[in-house]
């Protein structure tokens, strides 16, 4: 079995936002090719180790209308090592799409930042324009932000815990087709090939009965048969280049993590302009390579990636805090089979009874997706049609989802629902 790489996208959200907290000289007067808007955006470094040399590069949206009453929400992309601008700002949900030509800026509609003010991060070091002068610092955990986001509101938690200063008013987790525990994640992908009919009964039915996926790792897959690889490898090889695994119902494209090629290609074009560089103040250190979506200088391990992440998002819920879990339906690689299990199993854990039984949501007068919600506190949710970048592939439902969660209202399981998107 072969190690999957993953771009989806989550976010941690908290009431933070003042006015007295912006740097000024971050200030980003206007994006080359940019349709005039009536908010603010801000980009640079934030100087994280001094030491080592070590920043990260920011991006900073204020919400359409009454930023400084509105949640700040930190959307992180996954990978690993994939850029949280390239991905959730400029290609998702951001306030702007590239244009055809790749030199200039379209508006994007269904923006998150009528919302919430947002806030990308490219990280680790590495990733993006976010740099090291330390070689150390280039070794990364290959982790999705399935496990980013749960592992960074963990250590917030921790400070808030230990600190008689300021403590980070953390309001709720939103995950994405997150890879949470490796022993049921994995075989849902080839439970999601087998229920699509995308592979045969005969090679469903082999992985099931020969593989053991119960002491499943990364790097070291030793309890895998000689049976268990050769289905595994017919059951690849079946699907293969011929179907886009982020989203199964799209036509192959040359760019596998892509959904739209074409977007791939603008969208790293403009971001490799001079001056949308200048304009961003990004690539301040003259990086010795070009932008790019994903980090080809990221030295990865294998050990995060098999860290079972249920206990982190216990801790999470246990603190008050509302946990979110959403998954595109067309999504074979972090599929929503795995991760509907994995709440459940969370949610019994936690001793959650079911407060909203499993059922459909609305969105303008259809069905937006499937959602669940156990003890008030833990829901889970799917978004119908909608791939691994799920506010890419469904704009409206992802909007309606994030608004739903920032508002602390349940999805509506009527067809005239409360939230105007």
């Amino acid at each position: 079995m072969g190690l999957w790489w993953w771009v989806c996208g989550l976010l941690l959200v908290g009431f933070v936002v003042g006015g007295d907290g912006y740097p000024e000289e971050d200030l980003v007067v206007r994006l080359p090719g940019q349709p005039k808007v009536g908010f603010r955006q801000y980009a640079g470094y934030v100087d994280v180790d001094v030491k080592a040399g070590r920043s990260l590069f920011y991006y900073f949206v204020e919400a359409e209308k009454d930023s400084d009453h509105k949640p700040l929400s930190l959307w992180l992309n996954g990978g690993p090592g994939c850029s949280s601008i390239g991905g959730g700002a400029f290609t998702e949900f951001g306030p702007f799409f590239p244009k055809g030509d790749g030199r200039g800026l379209q508006i994007n509609s269904k923006s998150w930042n009528k919302a919430s003010n947002l806030l990308f991060v490219e990280s680790p070091a590495g990733v993006g324009w976010s740099y090291s002068n330390t070689s150390s610092d280039y070794t990364c955990g290959d982790a999705s932000t399935g496990h980013y986001i749960p592992q960074l509101a963990v250590a917030l938690l921790d400070h808030n815990e230990h600190s008689n200063g300021y403590k980070f008013n953390i309001k709720g987790v939103a995950i994405g087709n997150p890879l949470l525990r490796l022993d049921r994640d994995v075989p849902a992908t080839y439970e999601f090939f087998w229920s699509h009919g995308m592979i045969s009964d005969e090679i469903g039915l082999a992985i099931m009965n020969e593989c053991d996926f119960d002491d499943y790792t990364f790097g070291s897959p030793h309890n895998v048969t000689a049976a268990c690889s050769d289905a595994i490898s017919k059951a690849n090889s079946i699907v293969g280049d011929y179907v886009n695994n982020y989203d199964v119902i799209l036509d192959a494209t040359k760019i596998s993590l892509g959904v739209d090629v074409c977007m791939s290609y603008e969208r790293r074009f403009y971001f490799n302009l001079p001056q949308v560089q200048k304009a961003l103040h990004a690539n301040r250190t003259n990086l010795p390579h070009s932008w790019s979506m994903c980090s080809g200088v990221l030295n990865y391990s294998d050990t995060d990636g098999n860290i079972n992440i249920l206990p982190l998002l216990k801790r999470i819920i246990e603190s008050r805090i509302p946990v979110w879990v959403f998954s595109g339906d067309q999504d074979s690689v972090v599929p929503l089979l795995g991760s509907r299990t994995l709440v459940r199993e969370l949610a019994h854990d936690l001793k959650f009874k079911v407060t909203v039984p499993y059922g459909t949501w609305f969105h303008k007068g259809q069905v937006g997706g499937w959602a669940t919600e156990y003890g008030h506190l833990l829901t889970f949710a799917t978004v119908r049609g909608a791939a691994h970048m799920v506010p890419y592939a469904q704009p409206s439902r992802a909007l309606h989802l994030f608004s739903s969660f920032l508002r602390g209202r349940r999805l509506p399981n009527t067809t005239h629902p409360f939230i105007d998107d």
